[in-house]
């Protein structure tokens, strides 16, 4: 039988994951893959424990925070595909060069 601390540490083990992935990473294209996985881990803790309560906030929230992450990726890959055609590299180093 699962129960909500089978979901709840299978969220947090993902947000672990995608913690470690936006501490660690260089390149920007990981730092967005690690903060999806940060995202969606929370959706699996909002949802399980909306199941668990049996209400549906909890599947309300998880929905704007899709909405949220969709949008993010639609920015965020527009300006990583301008940044990589003027730069030729998506390594955070570079990023200082963004000065003025």
């Amino acid at each position: 039988m699962v129960t909500l601390n089978h979901y709840l540490i299978l969220s947090s083990l993902l947000f672990v994951i995608g913690l470690v992935g936006v501490m660690r990473r260089k390149n920007l294209l990981m730092l967005f893959f690690s903060t999806e996985i940060m995202l969606n881990a929370v959706n699996v803790g909002l949802v399980a424990a909306g199941k668990y309560m049996n209400d549906m906030a909890g599947q309300m929230f998880s929905f704007f925070i899709i909405a949220v992450a969709a949008s993010e990726v639609a920015v965020g890959l527009g300006l990583l595909i301008l940044w990589y055609k003027k730069n030729g590299s998506l390594d955070l180093d570079n990023l200082q060069l963004m000065k003025g």
